[in-house]
């Protein structure tokens, strides 16, 4: 079974091209799943798993305490996997068809209001290199709502300042220009004048935002920076990689600006992925209302 992943795999990467960290994602749980059905269900080839091994994996994961989204998504990793080795006849039946996926509870995205927007785009101190990057970062992050993956993808030729917009890679290897502001445009040109070139070591180093080794910025490292700037800027909320982007959504759509737009700028394939911010922003509406009318 190990040759069938192998293979599955790099048809994800070649031609699906898929995210890094969705590619990880699959590989993860596939290998979980086929462990599972070598060791526990004593099944050693594609054509020997029924639906009752893949009940019985689902089952192990809940024991495990994995939550109705996880299983959600090995469901539809698994399916993937099945469905592609049916296509390319190395199995002769796909056990995966009948399997339910399992209701999932939609949880709206957390918002910061605009007053804690401003308080975290202060935070960095713009006297050192790093808190010229982390502004810039911010800014960035705020003004196109583009994923952390795609702000530490960014090269210094995407960032067309004069021109006022950025170039990024999405999801599925998909190009997307998006419109940047003046204090975005702003905040990185003073990086790049003042920040940037305290950090670098290899002129020929392409990366928009490094590390303190001057390389590219990763994820984990994003992360960190982020979690002590919200301490800095005294918010209480427990935010995420992803926090402003649904921020940047939620607070377009609440001064009237077109779906369709929003949908275009954040990069969904599917409309109705877009549509979880109408629903947000209704209930940020509802809270004012109790909040402020007389009569609520």
């Amino acid at each position: 079974m190990e040759d069938e992943l192998k293979d599955f795999m790099h048809f994800l990467i070649v031609e699906k091209a898929l995210a890094k960290n969705t590619i990880v994602s699959y590989e993860r749980d596939l290998k979980a799943y086929v462990k599972y059905i070598k060791t526990v269900e004593n099944v050693q080839s594609i054509d020997g798993i029924g639906r009752i091994q893949i009940v019985h994996f689902l089952g192990h994961l809940k024991e495990q305490g994995k939550s109705s989204r996880t299983i959600a998504r090995n469901i539809a990793s698994i399916r993937a996997f099945h469905q592609f080795l049916l296509r390319e006849k190395v199995a002769e039946q796909d056990p995966s068809v009948q399997i339910e996926t399992p209701q999932l509870e939609r949880t709206l995205p957390k918002v910061l209001n605009l007053q804690e927007v401003e308080r975290l785009l202060e935070a960095p101190k713009l006297t050192t290199h790093y808190g010229l990057r982390d502004k810039a970062m911010l800014e960035l992050l705020y003004a196109t709502g583009i994923r952390v993956s795609e702000l530490i993808g960014l090269n210094l030729d995407d960032a067309h300042l004069t021109m006022g917009f950025v170039r990024c890679i999405g999801k599925g290897n998909k190009e997307r220009i998006i419109p940047l502001g003046r204090t975005a445009a702003t905040a990185i040109q003073e990086y790049l004048n003042k920040g940037r070139p305290q950090f670098i070591k290899n002129q020929r180093e392409e990366s928009l935002f490094v590390n303190h080794h001057g390389r590219r910025l990763t994820r984990q490292g994003f992360w960190k920076i982020l979690k002590g700037l919200t301490k800095e800027a005294g918010i209480e909320k427990d935010l995420t990689p992803h926090t402003l982007r649904h921020s940047f959504a939620t607070h377009l759509l609440e001064n009237g600006a077109d779906l369709r737009a929003v949908q275009e700028m954040l990069g969904h394939s599917d409309i109705s992925t877009t549509q979880i911010y109408t629903h947000v922003t209704k209930t940020r509406l509802k809270d004012v209302y109790s909040q402020f009318h007389p009569r609520a």
